[in-house]
């Protein structure tokens, strides 16, 4: 029985489920992107300025990993709670803990005030952080699908997708409105503070709106089948062939999918930002800009994208889009070599569109339709947070170090994007095809 067939959605819960889940992606994204800038932009000169201009985006960006290994901590223990009690509880947690962490950075003393309790501030704030996004994202992405109709699964699943661009868009406005009109004396004496105030702004949005959204209609759906599964196994009638399935295969193809997403969003987002900067000594609004331009443009990419896995299928746009990343790293970075900024602008808007916000609108819909309703949120938590670990936790951390020992060359960076693409790639092309897929199933797909 289909999950279209036992529960008739109405229309304003499923945009009410959608609103949620695209304030959530909004506010981890906006968390992702305010961090990021600053860790590129004044981090090293606010957190370790005892370090030369190199050395300190090195650190600023290893601060910036630490979260993710929180991250990982939090997809396990909250995965376990979204699965257990259900996904509207964890929401509400995991929303709380990413707003106020987020929040108080903005009320972090300096290293000039306090010494090396500022760092080790921004370390256990990054972790609290990172706790709380560990399954914000996923278990947004996994509710907001479970509510869709088979036939417009990918389309209305990507919309929780634009709130990486809503998120992204927020923070790099900010801070561009921050680098335009204040001096860089008054950025970094508080004008650095302000982006993360605004992170409270966004929570209370969100946590009001998810007080009036209900529980998924597949968690109903599951308890009644854990139950009659339990009442086979008390009777012994349960064949080997309906045992539940390990989902090894599954496990395997979604953290491939989600490497090399997150892999390019932490070249492109992150440090690329620092690139410009550090690097190619251009103007840091440029960086900026181009994340602007990009993450407007992507408010069409990504229900396009989502609309074109429904209509050919998830697994083969996912193998378009790596593919076309991976061709594209080169000549990406030939342009941005340029340093001509409107070049430079229209290279970096084009890689993230493709290789980071297209990928984006089909990931969230694929990884929940990997696995099934026994065990899903944990699942897709687990898997984005192990895979975004090393690719976007550590990516910018070994970008840095490369361009550094290879006196600012873009070669390691073109290298990382073809390797990050073909891991997407390498596991659309291993995997089934698992568009329309019966998400009551308990079992993984494969």
């Amino acid at each position: 029985m289909s999950q279209q067939a036992s529960y008739q959605i109405k229309t304003s819960e499923l945009v009410k489920v959608v609103a949620s889940g695209w304030l959530g992606t909004a506010m981890e994204f906006m968390d992702f992107q305010l961090y990021s800038l600053a860790a590129a932009i004044v981090f090293n000169e606010i957190f370790f300025p005892e370090s030369d201009p190199a050395m300190g985006l090195i650190m600023a960006m290893g601060t910036y990993g630490a979260g993710y290994v929180a991250r990982l901590v939090g997809a396990f223990v909250f995965g376990h709670v979204g699965d257990k009690m259900g996904r509207r509880t964890v929401l509400f947690v995991t929303i709380t803990l990413m707003g106020l962490a987020s929040t108080l950075i903005g009320f972090l003393p300096t290293y000039s005030e306090v010494g090396i309790w500022a760092p080790a501030g921004l370390v256990a704030l990054r972790i609290i952080q990172g706790l709380g996004a560990g399954a914000e994202i996923s278990g947004a992405g996994v509710m907001v699908t479970e509510f869709c109709e088979t036939k417009t699964r990918g389309l209305v699943g990507s919309l929780v997708g634009l709130g990486t661009s809503s998120g992204t868009l927020l923070a790099n406005l900010i801070w561009t409105i921050i680098l335009t009109m204040l001096t860089k004396e008054e950025v970094l004496l508080w004008g650095w503070r302000i982006p993360f105030y605004a992170s409270f702004v966004v929570m209370i949005a969100a946590v009001l709106i998810r007080m009036f959204v209900h529980e998924s209609p597949v968690m109903a759906e599951k308890k009644k089948l854990l139950e009659a599964e339990r009442e086979k196994q008390l009777a012994g009638d349960v064949p080997v062939e309906q045992q539940p399935k390990k989902g090894r295969k599954s496990f395997i193809v979604a953290l491939a999918l989600r490497f090399g997403q997150a892999g390019n969003s932490g070249l492109m987002q992150t440090y690329l930002a620092g690139f410009i900067v550090t690097v190619l000594a251009m103007e840091k609004t440029v960086a900026t800009e181009a994340n602007i331009i990009s993450s407007c443009i992507s408010f069409f990419t990504i229900p396009f994208v989502g609309w074109l896995g429904d209509k050919f299928g998830r697994r083969k746009m996912y193998m378009v889009l790596s593919l076309a990343t991976a061709i594209y790293a080169v000549p990406m970075m030939l342009l941005f070599e340029t340093k001509d900024p409107v070049i430079l602008t229209i290279a970096m808007v084009i890689g993230l569109n493709v290789g980071v916000q297209g990928l984006f609108a089909l990931e969230n819909v694929v990884l929940t339709e990997l696995f099934g309703a026994r065990h899903r949120v944990t699942m897709v938590s687990l898997a984005k947070e192990i895979a975004g670990l090393v690719a976007t936790g550590f990516g910018p951390i070994i970008a840095a170090a490369a361009v550094t020992a290879m006196t600012g060359s873009w070669v390691p960076l073109a290298v990382m994007t073809i390797l990050f693409s073909m891991s997407s790639f390498f596991g659309a092309y291993f995997s089934e095809d698992t568009t329309g897929r019966d998400l009551n199933e308990l079992d993984d797909a494969m």
